[in-house]
């Protein structure tokens, strides 16, 4: 693991360190956990974007239409 280091709001350590006290979590873990969630739904937000023409070209518009598909 590496380290990195970044400058956030007072407002925001306070209540990280919250969550930390009340789930018994390293503030590292949690802080590690945001970040991998936010990357998962950066990732998945780009691979969206890729599909979706094809997809809207098999008339799926929205979710309904993929999940009456795989029901």
């Amino acid at each position: 693991m590496s380290n990195l280091t970044v400058r956030i709001p007072e407002s925001v350590r306070k209540e990280i360190k919250r969550l930390s006290a009340r789930q018994h979590k390293p503030v590292s873990e949690i802080v590690r956990e945001c970040l991998r969630r936010y990357v998962a739904g950066e990732r998945f937000r780009e691979l969206r974007g890729r599909v979706l023409p094809f997809a809207e070209a098999q008339g799926f518009l929205t979710d309904e239409d993929v999940f009456r598909e795989i029901s």
